[in-house]
């Protein structure tokens, strides 16, 4: 067997041990070294060879943003997971990592006794992450469900909001798709990317710092306004609701669905039943298949999906079952979706006046 080779890199005896126990159990994962600091790990990449390294965010003598941005000058395309702490410190670092190239991040568990819930809990979150980032051959996704039915081509009318989803490598893909969007946008956005609490908080903070449009998270209950980017707040779902003549947001605790909270396919369905037709979804890099039913829904609405391509994808899972399923009328890199975006709804915009 092939095994994925990681290179563990904390000064944590604790998480250290987490970490190798967790790895032993799986038999396609193994440990190919460890380092207590960034400049002892920069030092072991060429004897080791790693397919994927974790990264502990605070580290004496070389932190984990200093390792990363040593590293990514010479293995740019190495698959880096940040280790991270659900504090606000933690929230802005990881937030920081991805501007500098990190592929994901694992929050650590508040309880890291060996034994313990934070076995599992690193389990569930690093295992999956490291499969997905560190697969050799191109992933083959399932046919669509039996009883789908390929959908016609939207019929292009006016696009009256924009619903994005995206997961694992979604901040940089934002940052790269939001800030195309030009001051006075005349039609709101809505945003999921699967994050914890307080780390959406942020996202939208430098989301803010970055676009022309301005963008906050979601609160508790919101009229829309056009021109606007709302993202939805961690562990909490976030929907539209047609309201009278408007519309509002909300976000609740409702079950998880696809295993996240917020859910792409929960906004999904709720813009489907607000605005029909009009609506542009985006579904863009991420592991799993969160939004697939939420695009079909949008689809079946009369609403049009575009899908990020595989090439700039840090994860194809997300977009890649969209695309699969015909559900995505065109499928591109992430650096011309939010071109894209302008011009729909630029077109919307010329057929309203020439009516």
């Amino acid at each position: 067997m092939n095994r994925t080779r990681i290179l563990i890199v904390d000064d944590s005896v604790v998480i250290r041990s987490l970490l190798r126990q967790v790895l032993a159990q799986e038999p396609d994962l193994e440990v190919a070294g460890v380092a207590a600091n960034g400049r002892i790990a920069l030092q072991m990449l060429d004897q080791l060879a790693p397919d994927i390294v974790t990264l502990d965010i605070e580290m004496p003598e070389m932190n984990g943003l200093e390792t990363l941005r040593e590293l990514r000058r010479t293995r740019p395309r190495l698959p880096v997971i940040m280790f991270s702490t659900l504090t606000e410190r933690g929230a802005v670092a990881t937030l920081e990592a991805f501007s500098l190239g990190a592929s994901d991040y694992v929050t650590k568990p508040s309880n890291s006794r060996p034994g313990g819930q934070g076995v599992e809990a690193i389990r569930a979150q690093l295992v999956p992450k490291i499969r997905a980032l560190c697969r050799k051959e191109r992933r083959l996704l399932p046919a669509p469900p039996q009883g789908f039915n390929r959908l016609a081509p939207a019929s292009g009318g006016r696009i009256t909001a924009i619903a994005i989803g995206t997961s694992t490598g979604g901040p940089n893909a934002l940052s790269q798709v939001l800030p195309t969007l030009p001051k006075g946008f005349p039609v709101p956005v809505f945003v999921v990317q699967h994050m914890p609490p307080m780390f959406t908080r942020f996202l939208a903070e430098r989301l803010n710092r970055e676009c022309a449009m301005p963008v906050r998270e979601v609160e508790q209950q919101e009229v829309v306004q056009p021109g606007t980017i709302r993202v939805a707040a961690g562990d909490h779902h976030m929907t539209v609701e047609r309201v009278g003549f408007g519309f509002q947001l909300r976000r609740s605790q409702g079950p998880p669905e696809n295993s996240c909270r917020p859910a792409v396919d929960v906004l999904f369905r709720s813009v489907a039943r607000a605005y029909g037709g009009g609506v542009l979804a985006v579904v863009m890099t991420g592991m799993g298949q969160d939004g697939f039913r939420g695009a079909q829904a949008i689809r079946e609405a009369g609403g049009i999906v575009i899908a990020q391509d595989e090439a700039t994808s840090v994860v194809w899972g997300m977009p890649g079952y969209v695309a699969n399923a015909g559900l995505a009328e065109r499928v591109l890199p992430v650096t011309e979706i939010g071109n894209e975006i302008v011009r729909r709804v630029g077109v919307g915009a010329a057929a309203r006046r020439g009516a």
